[in-house]
């Protein structure tokens, strides 16, 4: 559902993703990890369309990002790190209006909006500006917005912040819902944990360069490290820094 081919992205000198290959299958759930600023932003706005590479290709569904990038982003909903609302919208106002950018038609999308209430128990508040909802609140809504028109690819970007635990649980579930159910879920965290629990496959960036990727037991592999996700990420990470260092050094 997702590929990236050879994806590279240039802010001027400076080089935020570097010939990034990947590619991920209907009903994964696939987590992309990496220190701040390794270029974990960057890409998933490459595969949102916000953003085009430099070079190489983006493809969502088989549709190239730049050439047929309308059909592509039908297919997916992105849910970024701060969740965003029309604050002078009613929570049941906003579904409308991402209804309507979707092209749903009115009766399915009435159907899918109580679906999403019901859902996401919103019933409480989903009729009262979003201005005074909590980040809780504005989290559940974000959510239930981006599974409304059911979307092929669901990208998720540290959907753990500001979580309760309770909230953290409904979210897990949530996730391994969609992918069961067939959708391709792109997850970013910093939550290792999450990734540990949930995750088919484990994407490791540094610098812009994916420096492993495969299960958790492959990344322990490579790592030579029999330890937590958090022990390996550390040790992969460390030694990708080393040798960039080393490789600049030598330049």
């Amino acid at each position: 559902m997702i590929e990236l081919h050879e994806v590279t992205k240039k802010y001027g000198a400076k080089t935020a993703v570097d010939r990034l290959n990947l590619r991920i299958e209907r009903g994964e759930l696939f987590a992309f990890l990496g220190p701040n600023g390794a270029g974990k932003t960057t890409t998933i706005k490459l595969m949102c369309g916000l953003l085009f590479p430099t070079s190489g290709a983006v493809r969502v569904g088989g549709f190239d990002m730049v050439t047929d990038g309308d059909k592509a982003r039908q297919l997916l909903s992105y849910v970024p790190d701060q969740p965003y609302l029309y604050e002078k919208l009613t929570g049941r106002e906003f579904f409308q209006f991402i209804a309507d950018m979707y092209g749903m038609e009115k009766a399915h999308s009435r159907r899918r909006i109580d679906e999403m209430i019901e859902q996401f128990s919103l019933a409480d508040f989903v009729d009262d500006l979003s201005e005074r909802y909590s980040h809780g609140m504005r989290q559940r809504t974000v959510f239930a917005a981006a599974l409304l028109h059911e979307p092929s690819v669901l990208i998720v970007d540290e959907p753990t912040v500001g979580l309760d635990p309770r909230s953290v649980r409904m979210l897990k579930d949530l996730l391994r819902r969609q992918a069961k159910g067939g959708t391709t879920v792109f997850l970013s965290t910093h939550s290792l944990d999450v990734v540990e629990e949930l995750a088919d496959r484990i994407g490791i960036v540094e610098h812009g360069r994916l420096i492993s990727c495969g299960t958790l037991s492959t990344l322990r592999n490579q790592a030579a490290l029999d330890g937590t996700l958090e022990d390996v990420f550390l040790k992969l990470t460390e030694d990708a820094a080393r040798e960039s260092k080393a490789t600049l050094g030598n330049a």
